[in-house]
């Protein structure tokens, strides 16, 4: 297996550790929008931006996987 590097903001990360990244970051959106549903009258401006922050780590995670 090989070892790719993502350059990011001036900063160089490694495959595993990005992917790692953004399964973390994945979860906490995850759970941020799982205490959303629980609340009566959610904010929906927040509530979309959540999703679409998850849609795109979601695109980013498949499009890694898939180079």
């Amino acid at each position: 297996m090989y070892e790719l590097t993502i350059y990011e903001e001036d900063t160089t990360v490694s495959l595993p550790n990005r992917i790692e990244s953004l399964k973390v970051k994945h979860a906490k959106i995850e759970y941020a929008l799982d205490a959303h549903s629980k609340i009566p009258h959610p904010n929906q401006i927040e509530l979309a931006a959540l999703k679409k922050q998850k849609l795109a780590i979601k695109d980013e995670l498949e499009t890694i996987s898939t180079h």
